[in-house]
């Protein structure tokens, strides 16, 4: 098998996926998707780096960094042209443009009958003030496209919410506004591979944001079957081949959905409960191969 990582070079989950390739005998180089090249006509191909990505069998995608719409936009339509050249793309673009989109992994996890907190998106400020007073006054306001709890506040408070809509509004961005739930300082963060939670934790933070790259540490936690079964129907809503899935006890006997991550860390997931995940994601991409 051919394979490379697209993603940082020296970093740690892109190590542990070249680690666990060459575990099962496959070397994979490291190259970061802003090194892409395509060629249309006279010798047609995607390169990264020095490297011909139309010649793999499998592209792993490790980081998809902040850019420009113009960068962004180009990087997906070169792995979806990939794609259509046969080679296998992990996870795909679709999945990937998906999970990113705020709103539209809501959306999408609505529409599968998932229960996930209440959310506005808009772009005037007139709306993201009645969209506040709707959610009751209480609201974390996110941004459409990010990661690891970075830029996300709360808000509760009409005074502040006035200041936080309008200085949003001069830079142009749209508004994501999803109701507070008040989970204690915990979630569960279930990691997904194929068909099946390979492993789950649960995420206690000293603040609201239980995110790992906040600073809230992972507890191993036992999988029960409504846990499995609602974390693989989210990440097959988002048609995603691994994923990180967060959730918390709606209080009820169920779990609520907050996010599908579809570029999904695990290093805190293996040191909580020593599951590696990136095995896990390299045996399931090769089950089957010759």
């Amino acid at each position: 098998m051919r394979a490379v990582i697209l993603g940082q070079k020296g970093g740690w989950h892109t190590e542990s996926l070249a680690a666990a390739l060459a575990r099962r005998g496959v070397h994979a180089e490291a190259l970061p998707i802003t090194r892409l090249t395509a060629r249309v006509a006279g010798a047609p191909g995607l390169r990264a780096a020095a490297v011909d990505l139309d010649e793999q069998d499998v592209v792993f995608v490790r980081a998809v960094p902040a850019g420009s719409l113009e960068q962004v936009i180009f990087r997906m339509d070169a792995l979806r042209v990939l794609e259509e050249h046969g080679v296998r793309v992990v996870n795909s673009p679709r999945t990937i443009e998906h999970g990113v989109d705020k709103y539209y992994a809501a959306a999408r996890l609505e529409a599968a009958g998932i229960a996930t907190p209440a959310t506005v998106v808009c772009e005037r400020f007139e709306d993201a003030m009645e969209a506040f007073a709707a959610l009751g006054g209480d609201v974390v306001v996110k941004p459409l496209f990010g990661s690891e709890g970075r830029g996300i506040v709360r808000v509760n408070d009409e005074d502040t919410a006035y200041r936080v809509f309008r200085a949003l509004e001069l830079g142009r961005y749209v508004y994501c506004v999803q109701v507070f739930v008040d989970h204690g300082h915990e979630d569960i963060r279930a990691f997904v591979v194929g068909d099946a939670v390979i492993a789950a934790m649960r995420r206690v933070g000293s603040h609201w944001k239980t995110n790992a790259a906040q600073g809230a540490r992972g507890e191993a936690l036992a999988v029960d079957d409504g846990l499995a079964e609602l974390s693989v129907r989210a990440a097959h809503a988002l048609g995603a081949e691994h994923a990180g899935v967060d959730l918390f006890d709606d209080g009820e006997g169920g779990y609520c959905v907050v996010e599908v991550n579809t570029i999904p860390g695990w290093r805190a997931l293996r040191a909580a409960t020593g599951i590696d995940a990136g095995q896990a994601l390299v045996d399931h991409v090769l089950a089957g191969w010759p």
